[in-house]
This record gives structure tokens, sequence and C-alpha cells, in this order.
């Protein structure tokens, strides 16, 4: 057996080859009836501010879908007498040449104004899209549950909910209903993720305090998703669940490094964060049927 095996260097090596393979872009492994807010014309998501605020309005209403008060009459409707619309925020850098030659990146910010479907009348329902929820006979996976059910001071988690998250606040997480995933895997792929955010609880290894700016894409919001997926990728591969996630891991983990130029420092510090956020949890077993060091984890996977 070899001693020198570490678990977590082989899933750094795992993601490291499909970065520079190059991977798919992220999906989101769940579809809800109620979806996730996006332009109804294009189907593209929204995102940062726009889609949180946006996600109110969608829970309102009931719809995910949105239009600007063009594209309802471009469908051949209106919008109901009395509905107002909800602002969109738009923005990008702009390339500024001054006089000296030197280009200036200056941001541009715009807003426009969208309306749910549900405030609007006459389009025809052949131009809408369907909303039903993806649904499978969802199988437990034994392990993964047992790590979550012996973790003994795990946040409560929330089922049902309208898409995943944690909220540092209440110390929970949401999860959609495990029968919208795609797959099995994904569901505890993602519920990892939410967990090992939970780590940084100022109860817990109390990072989240070392990460202040909490802003949507800012440097430290991005640095703890990362360590999120990674530790989500950590405890996959410890469950045997990897090769159905670690694709749509490092999707996810390239979108928020490709925010930054360090982009190997960032990679490392996450690394380093994701590993005492697993051994966090493994350390915290009522029922320990998890080994409490890196070198044992590695050990018992490459003894199975």
């Amino acid at each position: 057996m070899n001693s020198s095996f570490d678990i977590y260097e082989m899933v750094n090596n795992l993601i490291i080859e499909r970065l520079e393979a190059g991977v798919i872009p992220w999906q989101i492994p769940w579809k809800i009836e109620t979806a996730l807010p996006q332009n109804m014309v294009y189907r593209k998501l929204y995102r940062g501010f726009n889609f949180w605020y946006l996600l109110t309005v969608t829970k309102q209403y009931g719809s995910p879908f949105f239009l600007t008060f063009k594209q309802v009459k471009e469908l051949g409707g209106h919008v109901l007498k009395g509905e107002k619309g909800f602002p969109v925020i738009f923005w990008k850098l702009l390339d500024i040449e001054e006089k000296d030659g030197n280009v200036d990146q200056v941001p541009f910010l715009r807003y426009y104004t969208v309306f749910n479907l549900k405030q609007t009348e006459g389009i025809d329902e052949s131009k809408m899209p369907e909303t039903e929820a993806h649904d499978h006979e969802f199988d437990p996976i034994a392990d993964a549950e047992q790590l979550i059910e012996f973790w003994d001071d795990s946040p409560e988690i929330k089922l049902n909910q309208s898409h995943a998250y944690y909220s540092p606040i209440k110390d929970c997480v949401g999860m959609p209903d495990s029968r919208s995933f795609f797959y099995d895997e994904q569901y505890y792929s993602t519920l990892f993720h939410e967990l090992i955010h939970s780590t940084g609880h100022a109860r817990r290894l109390n990072r989240h305090e070392k990460l202040p700016d909490h802003q949507f894409g800012s440097r430290d919001y991005s640095q703890e998703e990362l360590v999120a997926e990674m530790g989500a990728a950590y405890l996959c591969y410890m469950i045997g669940i990897e090769n159905a996630t670690i694709d749509n891991s490092a999707s996810y983990i390239k979108s928020w490094i490709g925010k930054f130029k360090e982009d190997k420092k960032m990679l490392l510090i996450a690394s380093s964060q994701a590993q005492k956020a697993v051994d966090y949890i493994l350390e915290h077993q009522s029922k320990p049927n998890w080994p409490a060091n890196t070198n044992q984890a590695g050990q018992l996977a490459e003894a199975v």
C-alpha cells in the first residue's frame, strides 16, 4: 500500500487535466417546475444581481420567464394594464483610446425593463417554453447519506427549495428536490458544495471572516466558490462518484478562475482551504466510518 498516496493531489490533477483539455460550459444539474429566471426569447439565464433579484419575482408570479416590452409585442402579446416592470442591469468595460494613445477601460452601465410572462396576455402558448420539472426515481447513495447524517455539527438541510444555497445568517442549506436532478450523483455533488460553504461559518472554521467581501463576482466571493467546488470534488472522489461529477466541477471552477490572471495561485489557495473544510467534516463524524486524515483517506481509496 502506497502511504504517499494523496487523495487531494489526485483530485487536483484530475481537475487540472480537464482545465487544460477544455471543458464544456457549466450546466445547472437540476430542473424544477418553476425553473430559474431567464429571458424567454433567448432562453438565457440571468446572472449576478439580476439572477437573485428576479428569483424573488419568479417566486411571486410562478413563472421564470421574462421579456422586454418590445419582445412581448413581437410575440403578439401585450402587458396587462397597471403592471409594472422590473429593472435589469447590464454593464461591460469599454476600451477608450486616450489622446496619448493609451487605452483605458471605462465601465458602461445601463438598465432596461422586463416583465414576467404572467404580467402579459395574448402570447400564443406554442411560443412558451415547457416548464415541467425533471423527474426520476432517486436512489440514495448510502456512503454519501452516511457522511451527511453523521456529521455532528452539520447545518440544517431544507429540501424542496427553488435553488441550492447556503445561508450564513440562518446556518442552513437549501436544496431542490432530489428527483429534479438529472443524476443522483449530481444531487450529492451540489449538496456537498453547499455543505463545504457551511464549514466557513464562525462556529466552525471561521473562513468567511477572512473573506469579508461577499459581493457577487468579487475576488473573495469567487475564492469561496472555488473552495466549495474543490471541496465537493474531494468528497465525491471519496464517495466514489467523481466520474459522474468531475467534468461539471472542472467547468464550474474554470468559470471562476477565468476572472483572474493568477489562476494557479488562486487554485492553490482554494484547494488548501477546501482540504481543511473536508478534513473538518471527516473529523466531526459522530459514528466515524471515514478516515480522520489525508493519508488514511488515500489508502482507503487506493485499497478499494
